[in-house]
């Protein structure tokens, strides 16, 4: 069994080289750029964070932001690390979760993430608009507001358009340009702080909002695996992976935690005000309206990097998941002039445009419960990939036992669990929906697919199938 599993992989890297010979040729994603687009598919700067520091005060937000890459973050990358060199085609965790357990969980795995990373991209323009509007007050709501996010959606989905590497490059010197204001916001905060302040535990009138705390700092460290669904796309996948996600993730928590200690040590609690976009206030009462506009335009261009870090994702997950026979084949169809997957690109678009109008917290608290669920299945999907295949090729592999695997795996599924328990109603309802629908797709597309209603590729979710079919 493990020999014909093993030829049904060798049959799906088969499948992605021949795809990617009779497309054009473009130039593969080199580490600084992919380190640059994992670093956008996770953070993109300490933009966001303020949130955590609002909800429970700067002790607790210093150490979740210490202790949180620890129990989650590194588990992920290093999953990440192992299957994407495993498996180096687009699609990533749709190809582990099939490898693992066949095209039903494939599938699925690929509806709950693609619509986790769709709803994520909603949350970008608004999270801009957050800072924007502190300097054009008439972005604050009404038509001025919405207009402002469906514009801006649709010129950066065009950008992610023109292509892979320019996305990446363009990430490169979007992440110096936004991080260089808090790099100065740290160095000028240093005579100013109190390390005393960095011990309060809030303010004792407000109350410790614990589901905002978890859901901000899960949302800020998370998607760690985004990136494995271009694996196809990148050079040397076996060696640039491992070296680009080390560096992110060094790059991602210094980014996190130097200037949150910078500006809790620097400035008198005032917890309320610590909310979206309140980094910017920290600037200028610190150093002056300059590095207030300065970190402001640094916001706009991180938000642009993750936008197109997610939109990238998404797109040539959507192109894995057609390249498999998940989806119909107009679905993996490339831009002519860029070799990019522009259906991919405009259904992530339509969609990201549909969900705008839920506020920023139940956006992200959606996306954290589909990508738990998503990250569930991931974790699984490890651990029975090394019980299934304990001789397959690993170019690398984590250092550890299934015994160890299972320990380090336990741990942030446990988080997890927690994440999706203090969820809200309509978070449970749109998770509910979204998996009901990609059940109901499933079965409708084998259905379409076994009367040739549609045509699909006939990649290595087929071949799984008609193993199953067998059994």
């Amino acid at each position: 069994m493990e020999e014909d599993s093993l030829n049904s992989h060798q049959l799906l890297l088969d499948h992605n080289n021949h795809h990617s010979t009779k497309t054009k040729q473009t130039k593969k994603l080199a580490v600084l750029p992919l380190v640059f687009l994992i670093y956008f598919e996770v953070a993109g700067g300490p933009y966001g964070e303020e949130s955590a520091v609002g909800a429970a005060g700067p002790l607790f937000a210093i150490l979740g932001f210490t202790i949180f890459p620890f129990i989650w973050s590194i588990p992920e990358s290093l999953l990440t690390a192992e299957l994407a060199t495993t498996f180096p085609g687009n699609g990533g965790f749709v190809i582990w979760a099939n490898e693992a357990f066949g095209p039903f969980w494939g599938s699925l795995m690929g509806y709950w993430k693609f619509f986790c990373a769709v709803i994520n991209l909603a949350s970008y323009p608004i999270l801009c608009i957050n800072y924007l509007k502190l300097i054009i007050p008439s972005l604050s709501s009404g038509l001025p507001h919405f207009l402002s996010i469906f514009i801006s959606t649709s010129v950066l989905s065009f950008l992610n358009y023109s292509g892979l590497a320019i996305v990446g490059y363009t990430a490169v010197v979007l992440g110096v340009i936004s991080l260089l204001p808090f790099v100065l916001l740290s160095l000028i905060s240093l005579p100013k702080i109190d390390p005393t302040r960095w011990l309060s535990l809030g303010q004792e009138s407000v109350k410790k909002d614990w589901p905002l705390y978890f859901n901000t700092i899960f949302w800020n460290l998370n998607f760690w695996d985004s990136a494995s669904t271009l694996a196809g796309e990148v050079e040397e996948p076996h060696k640039t992976f491992p070296k680009a996600l080390l560096s992110a993730g060094l790059l991602t928590c210094l980014a996190y935690i130097i200037p949150l200690m910078a500006a809790t040590g620097a400035m008198p609690l005032d917890q309320q005000n610590w909310a979206g976009g309140y980094f910017a206030d920290v600037a200028e009462a610190i150093a002056g309206k300059w590095l207030k506009f300065w970190m402001e335009i640094g916001a706009v261009f991180s938000i642009i990097g993750l936008f197109e870090a997610q939109l990238s994702s998404a797109a040539y997950q959507i192109l894995g998941m057609a390249d498999l026979g998940f989806v119909p084949r107009i679905f993996g169809e490339r831009s002519r002039w860029f070799n990019t997957p522009w259906m991919g690109i405009l259904v992530s678009t339509i969609i990201a445009l549909g969900v705008s109008f839920f506020t920023f917290t139940e956006i992200i608290s959606t996306v954290n419960f589909l990508y738990s669920l998503g990250m569930l299945l991931e974790f699984a999907s490890f651990l029975w990939l090394r019980r299934k295949f304990p001789s397959l090729k690993r170019p690398f592999e984590v250092p550890l036992g299934l015994p160890g695997l299972v320990v380090m795996c336990l741990v942030p599924s446990v988080l997890l669990v927690y994440v999706m328990a203090i969820a809200s109603r309509i978070v449970y309802v749109a998770s509910a929906l979204v998996t009901f629908v990609g059940i109901v797709l499933y079965h409708f597309l084998n259905f379409c697919k076994s009367r040739r209603l549609i045509e699909f590729n006939r990649g290595g979710g087929d071949k799984l199938d008609e193993e199953d079919n067998v059994l």
